[in-house]
């Protein structure tokens, strides 16, 4: 029996990816960063082809289609009318930016060709379109309205449409350079913070801010109508021409220039961040509401980089302007990818779509490379690595002890996350109930800022008790309050506290994962997902009557997510990790040789 495997891609701009449906149900997909260990890593996903194809057990010569996320020449026209429209001022940025899009950007049917070694069919799909597919297909709607928002695609910033069966139908778009998701970088620029990678800082700092840049940001920067679409003064921007987010009459506006990167955080930035973030979630809801007047649809999927805004999402969800809300869980444009497979399949091929039975098909986003415990032993083998193997009942048993006792565990087990968030495949996990735990694990595991909260993984069917969620939060994009019950009386000095001070406050019975709105960043997790990590918090929870754990991304600051037996070590030893989960192995700290970084720790295991 013939099976058809479509090969979807997204390149050239930030985190590339690579994605492989096969008959319609998604195989595998995989970020390029993983592979080449370049967080963000934009060049063409070699590397990540050659894992899906891997996950998938095919060859080259098996792939009917290859579909590009997004129509080169489309997007080069309009950076070619912008700069046109701006002359002569961005000189500068036009001709830093043609010699990539001459030898590179507008060639990819060459490039395609070379990356696989052959020659297959190449289709293209919209920017916007691949993010609508991405949010509807593997949806478990059978019908929904389908909002997009990011920063840009050709020329589309935001769109709107339906998809229904296999059909999706893009109804209005926004057009650059009007932007929701340029506005937020552009303030993510301003703060300090690096742009299409810095946005989740702006959101974490929101809630120690206080929103006294809102009116100017209304008044000034953008003007919102009441069906959420905006136009924004582009004389306080200068991303269109520019080398910069932000032009010199922001400093005006703000009166201060941008805040110098790894300086000082101070009470304006916390301001800013939370005046933005306010702006954006009016913004979001005006949209929403207007999808849901002009499409009559109960259901909204959500896709590109601003559904990324779990705070945004959440407070959509409790508007009940629509009965449920699902987020592509990998929104950005590596999620392009997969949405461009999707369109290859539904459009381009006319493939009807199957039941969905309620489910979404994502398959919990754990969509990338296992390694098998005999690649794992040959690893620990290769390097001499003491460690002790353990049946599912024994690993979990163990781990849920040390976590317990305040140790932190890096957490390798199962097939690596699609998307930005660690999921329980390539996590580190600590325990919430400790009042140290962020701070020891912000500054002393992923040495990044201390202002930034940490997530809760809880069995799904204990949500309801810990947090103000009535349904599922797979993906962890939904920012619920934690509940009343298990919050912290404050003292009245600690109600006074302003800013920064608020930080080393606990506020619940799980203060790790509570921020200091009493907020969390939700992630459900279900046996028939996940069913060893289940059984972690299961056991976690029988041991200390908690079913919650803290989750965070395997990596540290500056790196992506660990792919490998070899990154995962590496990362465990760089940190004040005290044990590292590898498959069905159980390393501790102690025990390990003395580590040298600067050894080659290359090895010749296998993926499996």
């Amino acid at each position: 029996m013939k099976f058809m495997n479509i090969l979807g891609i997204s390149a050239f701009y930030h985190d590339s990816a690579a994605a492989l449906l096969r008959d319609g149900e998604i195989v595998a997909a995989a970020q390029e960063e993983r592979f080449t260990r370049k967080k963000h890593d934009h060049g063409f996903p070699k590397k990540a082809v050659e894992a899906c194809l891997k996950v998938g057990g095919i060859t080259v010569d098996q792939i009917d289609s290859v579909v590009f996320y997004e129509k080169p020449f489309t997007k080069f026209a309009r950076i070619l009318d912008t700069h046109l429209a701006f002359v002569p001022k961005g000189l500068q940025a036009f001709m830093m930016a043609i010699p990539t899009w001459i030898t590179e950007k507008l060639w990819i049917p060459g490039m395609v060709e070379d990356a696989l070694g052959a020659s297959r069919p190449l289709l293209f799909a919209d920017h916007h379109e691949s993010h609508a597919a991405s949010a509807f297909f593997p949806s478990p709607f059978d019908r929904a309205a389908v909002l997009t928002i990011d920063g840009v695609g050709e020329w589309a910033t935001s769109s709107y449409g339906v998809g229904d069966g296999n059909k999706l139908n893009v109804m209005k778009e926004m057009h650059f350079p009007h932007s929701l998701g340029l506005l937020y970088s552009a303030i993510t620029y301003f703060t300090g913070f690096k742009v299409n990678s810095g946005e989740y800082k702006v959101m974490g700092l929101a809630p120690y801010g206080e929103p006294k840049y809102v009116k100017q940001i209304r008044d000034h920067l953008v003007d919102i109508r009441e069906d959420g679409s905006f136009s924004m003064n582009q004389e306080y921007f200068n991303y269109c021409a520019g080398l910069t987010m932000t032009s010199p009459k922001m400093d005006e506006l703000f009166g201060r220039p941008p805040r110098q990167a790894e300086s000082r955080l101070g009470q304006e930035e916390m301001d800013l961040a939370r005046s933005v973030q306010e702006v954006v979630e009016e913004i979001v809801m005006k949209m929403a509401a207007h999808v849901r007047k002009e499409t009559g649809e109960r259901y909204l999927c959500l896709a590109g980089g601003v559904a990324l805004n779990c705070v945004a999402n959440g407070k959509l969800l409790r508007s009940g302007i629509f009965d449920d809300i699902w987020i592509q869980p990998s929104a950005g444009d590596a999620g392009g990818a997969l949405g461009a497979a999707y369109i290859g399949w539904h459009h381009y091929h006319e493939k009807p779509a199957k039941p969905k039975n309620g489910k979404d098909q994502m398959k919990g986003s754990y969509l990338g490379n296992a390694y098998s415990d005999d690649e794992v032993a040959a690893f620990l083998k290769e390097h001499n690595l003491p460690a002790v193997k353990l049946s599912t009942e024994e690993l979990t048993a163990r781990t849920a002890q040390v976590l317990s006792e305040g140790n932190v565990v890096g957490w390798f087990n199962g097939r690596m996350e699609f998307g930005p968030r660690a999921l329980g495949g390539r996590s580190i996990l600590g325990d919430p109930r400790s009042p140290e735990m962020q701070k020891k694990m912000n500054l002393k595991i992923k040495f990044r800022e201390s202002f930034r909260p940490f997530a809760p993984s809880v069995l799904a069917e204990k949500v309801g008790d810990w947090f103000e969620l009535d349904r599922a939060s797979p993906y962890m994009l939904i920012v619920a309050p934690v509940k009343e019950n298990i919050r912290r009386s404050m003292s009245a000095e600690e109600e006074a506290l302003w800013g920064i001070e608020k930080l080393n406050v606990p506020r619940s019975s799980i203060p790790a994962v509570t921020h200091v709105d009493y907020s969390a960043r939700v992630q459900t997790v279900t046996e028939e997902v996940n069913p060893v990590y289940y059984k972690l918090l299961q056991e976690f929870d029988k041991l200390t009557g908690c079913p919650v754990l803290v989750n965070t991304s395997f990596n540290v600051r500056g790196e992506p997510i660990v792919e490998s037996p070899m990154d995962a070590y590496r990362c465990f030893m760089r940190t004040e990790m005290d044990n590292l989960v590898l498959g069905s192995y159980l390393l501790t700290k102690t025990e390990q040789p003395v580590f040298h970084d600067n050894i080659n720790w290359q090895s010749t295991y296998e993926l499996d």
